[in-house]
């Protein structure tokens, strides 16, 4: 299928007709399914024929022609479309082939994906041959065109340039531009992001913001600049807000903020019953949050809050494929329709026996089915990390008296050094760590300290980050250098170390970005290190997003970027980096 265009071949739609026509027989026929029709919401008994990839018909006939037909009984069991991610962040320590196949164990069938790590790591022709390769894929895969990086980089310029962006965001795989992070300098008046944003409409094509806390004026102002919808809502109250200004809401429910349950329940306190401009979603949650699933948690949490039962399955199916014009190819067991289904136990547990993508068995009746087509890293160029440079001494000198104070998992405020950071060692019991951010290529490095990371940790070493930068925190330097040494050898991931040993470490062999595992090997890693960093004194919930967050300068109030210390309520750099 030509998933890019959205279209089948001339050959392929007769060959579609012919098999209603039954001179060729169907590959799939579910008899007896009660299926949930999300135009009519409301649950139809009927025969739905499948073949290849797409559903060719559903209705009450039977195919005359069967050779090779794989026919399955539905009786007593409940088949509703596969559910959409429709705001992936498909790098968060995993790679987008993992997260892909691990929603889709799950119904999640189809995701759209941003393409920051993309961008961050590769040039335009490579990043356009790696998500066309994603299409092999039984699970749907769409993407963003990102207008910013989210951070401060010393070649934004470059890396931001009108030419490239408009060639992503035309990209037939694109659906929509943002997620607007950059929202204050579009308020400022930065005409070259309203250009983009407008060529982006022009294309009939989709703006996600990305506007927490705003208010009502602010919310006005992007709508007529161009935003579409908004999925940073943390209240029922912002929910509607929303609404009534006429974008579309994704309700997040995620490792930062799962704020679903309580949004829904004051939603239902306000008496609100239109949900078709909702949709859920995840917003790139860290691998153990994800390990019942993704959309699927989040329609059960929906069910249990009181949303309406077809209702609460179409904010993951009919909604998200109709606010991106993808309805007449996803979101609805139809004709025409790529072949994404979830046959259920029950109607109110969304949580499938069995999960079709694009005609093709992920899970059968429990078992998952071993996929026969996978992305080949290799193929792409994509290896571990290489480093041609060392940590020096000079690296590890400390003497700025601004540090990041952490308020919470990402939020950061400036806080004034009253400890002696020159040494080679900061006291264990406090909550201040020594902090460099160092050039992926060894060229600059922006040294300072972080309050309320670690208590004890000698040193930890992290090629994950926001822009793809090292990340060096610790107490003792020689720790510090240690995680650094064996980060090197490994070709990139997360490492600890204390007291002179290594005591964790997780490879990231894709790039020192992404693991290249299962999803289940990645979870049980990522709770080891969570647990360790916690017995050393870090006291929030995610530290795999306090790592990624350090320099995303989307949020206040203080960061360290490629540019050096920002001040991000004023959008300037309060101490410069250092060349190298």
């Amino acid at each position: 299928m030509l998933e890019q265009g959205q279209f089948w071949r001339n050959r392929e739609l007769r060959e579609h007709v012919a098999v209603v026509e039954n001179k060729i027989a169907p590959t799939i026929v579910f008899t007896n399914s009660t299926y949930l029709n999300v135009y009519t919401k409301s649950w139809i008994q009927a025969n739905i024929w499948i073949y290849k990839d797409r559903i060719v018909y559903v209705g009450d006939r039977m195919p005359i022609k069967t050779d090779d037909t794989d026919i399955i009984d539905c009786t007593g069991q409940y088949l509703v479309p596969g559910y959409i991610e429709p705001h992936a962040h498909p790098f968060q320590l995993y790679n987008p082939e993992e997260l892909a196949l691990h929603a889709g164990k799950f119904g999640t069938t189809t995701l759209i994906n941003d393409n920051l790590r993309l961008l961050s790591l590769f040039d335009e022709k490579k990043a356009f041959s790696i998500i066309e390769n994603f299409h092999k894929l039984a699970i749907s895969m769409f993407w963003w065109g990102r207008y910013d990086s989210q951070s401060m980089l010393r070649d934004n310029e470059e890396k931001f340039n009108t030419n490239d962006i408009l060639s992503w965001v035309s990209h037939p795989s694109v659906v929509q531009g943002g997620e607007l992070t950059s929202w204050p300098q579009l308020l400022a008046g930065d005409d070259r992001l309203l250009y983009w944003i407008q060529e982006t409409k022009r294309l009939n094509k989709r703006v996600e913001g990305h506007f927490p806390g705003a208010s009502v004026d602010t919310l006005t102002k992007l709508k007529l600049l161009g935003a579409s919808a908004d999925h940073e809502s943390m209240t029922g109250e912002e929910v509607i807000r929303r609404l009534q200004l006429g974008y579309h809401v994704a309700l997040r429910y995620s490792c930062i903020r799962p704020d679903l349950p309580n949004i829904l329940e004051q939603l239902q306190t306000e008496k609100i019953a239109a949900y078709d401009q909702m949709m859920y979603t995840t917003d790139g949650s860290t691998p153990s949050f994800n390990e019942r699933g993704l959309i699927n948690v989040c329609i059960k949490i929906a069910l249990e809050r009181g949303v309406p039962l077809e209702d609460a399955y179409r904010m993951a199916t009919y909604n998200v494929a109709k606010y991106y014009q993808l309805d007449e190819l996803l979101g609805s067991i139809a004709p025409g329709r790529l072949a994404h289904i979830n046959i259920l136990y029950e109607k109110d547990d969304p949580h499938p026996l069995s999960v079709l993508a694009k005609g093709k068995w992920i899970v059968r009746d429990g078992v998952e089915i071993e996929q026969d087509t996978h992305i080949n890293w290799e193929k792409h160029d994509i290896k571990k990390a290489e480093f041609q440079w060392e940590l020096t001494k000079d690296d590890l000198q400390f003497s700025i008296p601004i540090g990041l104070k952490m308020e919470n998992d990402v939020i950061m405020k400036p806080y004034a050094v009253d400890i002696d950071i020159t040494a080679d060692y900061l006291p264990s019991g406090r909550d201040d760590a020594f902090l460099l951010l160092i050039d992926r290529y060894g060229k600059w490095r922006v040294n300072s300290v972080i309050h309320g990371f670690t208590k004890e940790l000698g040193g930890l070493c992290s090629t994950y980050s926001t822009t793809d930068d090292i990340i060096i925190i610790g107490k003792r330097k020689s720790d510090m250098s240690l995680a650094w040494k064996r980060m090197k050898e490994i070709g990139g991931g997360i490492v600890l170390a204390h007291q002179g040993k290594i005591i964790y470490e997780l490879a990231l062999p894709l790039e020192g970005a992404m693991y290249d595992g299962s999803m289940v090997q990645l979870i049980e890693k990522e709770k080891e290190c969570v647990k360790i960093l916690n017995e050393a004194g870090y006291t929030f919930n995610d530290p795999i997003y306090t790592l990624l967050f350090l320099s995303s300068t989307h949020l206040p109030y203080i960061r360290i970027t490629q540019q050096g210390i920002v001040d991000v309520m004023k959008y300037e750099v309060i101490v410069p980096a250092n060349m190298r």
